[in-house]
């Protein structure tokens, strides 16, 4: 069983920080891509930052300068450090990856649960 989780989310205040975290964990043999999603409230699930194995980085408009993914393939975890907190970045925050588990030859993509990221005063 393959499993994603996220941890690091909560309540503070604009223009302040989080670090959100996710960790796969199961028989996993490779890591392709991991990326970091979030869905407001009566909006549409929006892609905010990934990361491919390589290393190769892309942002949501809205967040660059102040977001930054990072991740570490020997654990298979997965950064998002957030500076400059706005509003509206209130979201649930989730944790995707693109993963093949072990004696398969194929890349699956998997969610996490979800964390709950709430900026205000």
């Amino acid at each position: 069983q393959v499993e994603l989780k996220e941890s690091g989310g909560g309540l503070v205040q604009p223009g302040g920080s989080l670090r959100l975290s996710c960790a796969a964990s199961g028989s996993i043999s490779s890591v392709n891509f991991m990326g970091w999603h979030r869905q407001a409230p009566g909006k549409q699930r929006e892609l905010v930052a990934i990361i491919t194995r390589g290393g190769t980085i892309n942002y949501l408009d809205s967040v660059k300068g102040r977001f930054t993914i990072s991740r570490d393939n020997a654990k298979n975890t997965m950064d998002l450090q957030m500076n400059g907190l706005k509003p509206e970045d209130t979201a649930v925050y989730y944790c995707n990856a693109d993963l093949r588990r072990t004696f398969t030859s194929t890349y699956v993509n998997y969610w996490g649960k979800g964390t709950q990221v709430t900026v205000s005063s």
